[in-house]
């Protein structure tokens, strides 16, 4: 070329240098990092969601237990009440197991 033709010729940019590959293996190493707190999180819910269920089946069979108890605390105070009810309303007492006859019945 020329000198004239090198004088109108446009400017050449400098180029600038290009990250590349080096910065897309930087955003490969924070998605993979996003990626494995993801995951961690996860694993933590499924724990406590497990817990979480345990405790349910431990609270259910609680519940269940409580109200056997009552319900065995209820018939036993209710033997009790009606025996204190006969002898204070009724004047009853309870017969001595040795002065008891027995009257023994004929079958056909």
């Amino acid at each position: 070329m020329s000198t004239i033709a090198e004088a109108h010729a446009a400017p050449r940019r400098a180029r600038l240098p290009r990250a590349g590959f080096s910065g897309a293996v930087v955003w490969i190493v924070i998605v993979g990092l996003l990626l494995a707190g993801v995951v961690a999180i996860n694993v933590l819910v499924l724990r406590l969601n497990v817990e979480l269920d345990e405790l349910g089946r431990s609270r259910a069979e609680l519940k269940a237990d409580i109200a056997a108890t009552r319900a065995q605390l209820s018939s036993a105070s209710a033997n009790a009440r009606i025996e204190s009810e006969a002898a204070t309303k009724l004047g009853l007492i309870a017969a001595d197991p040795n002065a008891t006859t027995y009257v023994p019945l004929n079958e056909p």
